[in-house]
């Protein structure tokens, strides 16, 4: 099964749309792409309706709400990468993500929120080619009062 098999067989379980991909909110690019290296800009949790989801992990948000700000941002990143390189199916495998989570003190679970995006991103690109290295941190703030922020690298496929 293809990564975009797998992302349409994902979306139609979760009742989910892709969301279009992000503009950028300032002077970046939210893709570059560098020999068989893909990287992208942080993107944030923003729905299939254009929606950013806002609050803090552990004040006004629960964890699995910061979980689910997750998934938004990991399908907003598969969004940018699918609008430059025209199908996932040039993905060889995840590099690297990271995540930052908009936490309030005290608050210690953000490997856990991440997860939503990890755990997408597994589910799309497999096990072998969707877990790859992660860091996950909290911030007292982000960008537009964002719940999460995430940023990811890849690996293309030799042909691409």
């Amino acid at each position: 099964m293809t990564h975009e098999e797998r992302l349409q067989l994902w979306l139609e379980k979760n009742g989910l749309r892709l969301p279009s991909p992000p503009e950028p909110k300032g002077l970046y690019r939210p893709v570059v792409q560098t020999s068989t290296w893909l990287w992208t800009s942080g993107h944030l949790p923003v729905t299939d309706t254009g929606e950013l989801i806002r609050g803090t992990v552990g004040a006004d948000m629960t964890e699995d709400k910061g979980r689910e700000a997750a998934v938004w941002a990991g399908l907003g990143i598969l969004a940018s990468v699918r609008s430059y390189l025209g199908s996932l199916d040039k993905v060889k495998r995840l590099i690297k993500l990271t995540g930052l989570v908009q936490s309030a003190p005290g608050f210690h679970g953000q490997p856990s929120v991440i997860n939503g995006c990890s755990q997408l991103f597994a589910e799309v690109f497999g096990n072998d080619g969707g877990i790859g290295v992660r860091t996950a941190f909290g911030t007292p703030t982000l960008p537009l009062g964002a719940a999460v922020e995430i940023e990811a690298v890849f690996e293309l496929a030799d042909s691409q």
